[in-house]
């Protein structure tokens, strides 16, 4: 298989870190650091934060709140909530037809343009902005599609980043490091995320009733809007140092000099090589689409289950982020002891399997809290190992001189089909009004993940 032209691997290496040890690590660091701080966006707008402001009482009619009494099951109420859970999951379904059209021309374009921190630094700008965009999102049922729209795009943008970002491991690694590198920046974003909600927690949050030190109002949900502005401005700075740190890649003097609309015809020239001539990376490549989707669910509308299911609080969803980031960091690191004894796959495959068992259990536990406190941790202690060890994996099976195109290819691919988990979990709420039977729609996608898995070869295949 000949697949476009890039440099050799060790160039790229030498170029993006130099030759020594020394060299490599302060840019390692910055590269993990970008990690750290985009848990502003994964963990406080996506999972803990806003998405569960978003679908608390402040965007339902307050008619329709006071009626109900504090009754949370009053019928009213409960198909209020759902119809709320429903659009947010219909907005993210857009942001994922969006990605799953753009994201991998986006990447593949950018590839050898010698632009690549260039694009980096533009995307997570758009989601700076985005995160800060959702102070004005005033806790009233009409700024409910302005709060959906922003979420939706800040989803868009930060997947175009993450297309950039992941591919930039091959600057910061060798091959015989990378897994280390890779299990090293998903570590910095559990920690960053355990410290960053710890901060809003204590300082716009409130541990209680009363507000935080700095004295924050929960009215029209103005503590929530100020943490997630304060959530945007630690992204942008923790972004920094990646565009500071880490040499850009050489530019190749045939890099993609095509026009948009003939990138799609480059995108589908290395597929149709892949398919003749490594099949199983692009199984990979399909099964990992799927079910890092329902990661991304899981994460995504956890929490609105947590709070629309379970009567969670906001600083209760907030306690149960931090202990979830610290389980998801604990077993991750001690995954990759396991991925290294057992390999890769059946890291996957067993932290898959626990996904959609402990998924399942969400359906039997009632309303008390202690059952969501006890399944949910479950679910984090799986989530980690899969993101790392589905790094791992592409690493072993990549034909050695190809990682950075196909690497880059597993980044656009990471979210190709991120409408699923949201479709699927809009549909299951719209058709029985019950925001609990959402959870069925991302079990349905991690269960068609771990089935497009079982095929995927483990060894490498080396290509001429």
């Amino acid at each position: 298989m000949s697949l476009p032209d890039q440099p050799a691997p060790d160039s790229v290496h030498a170029a993006a870190a130099g030759t020594t040890e020394a060299t490599r690590k302060p840019g390692v660091l910055a590269w993990a650091l970008w990690d750290w701080g985009s848990a502003a966006f994964n963990a406080v707008v996506t999972t803990f934060v806003f998405s569960t402001y978003l679908s608390s009482s402040y965007f339902i009619d307050p008619a329709i709140v006071e009626a109900a009494g504090g009754n949370a099951e009053d019928p009213a109420l409960v198909a209020a909530e759902a119809s709320n859970a429903s659009l947010i999951g219909v907005a993210l379904m857009i942001a994922g037809i969006l990605i799953a059209v753009l994201a991998p021309v986006l990447g593949q374009r950018s590839d050898g343009s010698g632009r690549r921190k260039l694009w980096l630094g533009i995307n997570t700008g758009v989601v700076v902005l985005a995160m800060a965009a959702m102070v004005f999102v005033e806790g009233t049922p009409g700024y409910l599609v302005l709060g959906a729209t922003l979420l939706a795009v800040g989803n868009v943008f930060f997947e175009f980043a993450g297309v950039n970002y992941n591919a930039m491991l091959v600057q910061v690694s060798t091959r015989e490091n990378m897994g280390r590198v890779s299990g090293f920046g998903w570590g910095m974003g559990y920690v960053g995320g355990i410290v960053l909600l710890i901060i809003l927690l204590v300082g716009f949050i409130g541990l209680g009733d009363e507000p935080g030190p700095l004295g924050i109002t929960e009215e029209g949900g103005l503590s929530i809007r100020l943490a997630v502005l304060a959530s945007a401005v630690w992204f942008a700075v923790f972004a920094i140092p990646v565009l500071l740190r880490v040499p850009e890649i050489p530019a190749r003097a045939r890099a993609n000099r095509v026009g948009f609309f003939a990138s799609y015809r480059v995108l589908f020239g290395t597929l149709r090589k892949l398919w003749h001539g490594n099949r199983q990376v692009l199984q990979f490549l399909l099964a990992s689409a799927v079910f890092r989707d329902g990661l991304a669910g899981v994460f995504t509308f956890g929490a609105i289950i947590a709070a629309q299911v379970f009567g969670f609080t906001s600083t209760q969803v907030l306690y149960f982020a931090v202990a979830a980031n610290v389980v998801a960091g604990v077993s991750t690191i001690l995954a990759g002891r396991l991925d290294d004894r057992f390999g890769p796959k059946n890291v996957i495959m067993a932290s898959l399997i626990g996904l959609v068992i402990a998924g399942t259990a969400v359906l039997f536990i009632g309303t008390a809290a202690v059952g969501f406190w006890i399944v949910g941790l479950i679910l984090c202690m799986f989530v980690g190992p899969i993101q790392s060890a589905s790094r791992s994996f592409l690493a072993r099976i990549t034909p050695e001189g190809r990682e950075g195109e196909v690497f880059g290819l597993y980044a656009t691919t990471g979210r190709a089909v991120s409408f699923l988990a949201p479709g699927l979990f809009a549909l299951f709420v719209g058709l029985s009004g019950d925001t609990r039977l959402g959870i069925l729609g991302i079990v349905i996608i991690l269960l068609a993940g771990l089935l497009l898995m079982l095929p995927v070869k483990t060894q490498q295949v080396a290509i001429d």
